[in-house]
């Protein structure tokens, strides 16, 4: 897959994603709509989140960090926006549930800082 591609591919699911979002704000009530109601309100938030910010993320590396592989921005990138629609994710759903503290929202942040750490550390061997 081309770079041109990823990007409109991306772009296209994120905004069918915020749009999803924004219907399921709308037009479900997360009373009456039960399980299934909130299932969709976080699910579309998180795939919302990370679409745009992978796309986000690639153009600001892209800019800054221009001596790097593409393919490796891009997988980076992904990777940084998955942890943030997970951290963005999970604190809405702490704070539905009344749990959400400075101090839970620390622990959060450290594990995803190291599981962020220990991808960035892990360094493929190349094959002879």
């Amino acid at each position: 897959m081309t770079l041109r591609k990823y990007l409109l591919l991306m772009g296209m699911a994120s905004l069918v994603c915020w749009l999803a979002f924004f219907m399921v704000v709308f037009y479900m009530n997360p009373f009456s709509g039960g399980i299934i109601a909130v299932f969709f309100f976080y699910a579309s938030l998180f795939l919302a989140i990370v679409g745009s910010f992978a796309i986000i993320g690639f153009i600001l590396r892209r800019k800054f960090l221009q001596g790097e592989l593409i393919f490796r921005q891009v997988a980076v990138t992904f990777r940084q926006a998955f942890w943030f629609g997970l951290l963005v994710t999970i604190s809405l759903g702490l704070k539905k549930m009344n749990m959400l503290t400075w101090y839970n929202s620390l622990l959060l942040i450290l594990v995803l800082v190291v599981l962020e750490f220990f991808f960035l550390s892990t360094k493929r061997k190349k094959i002879n």
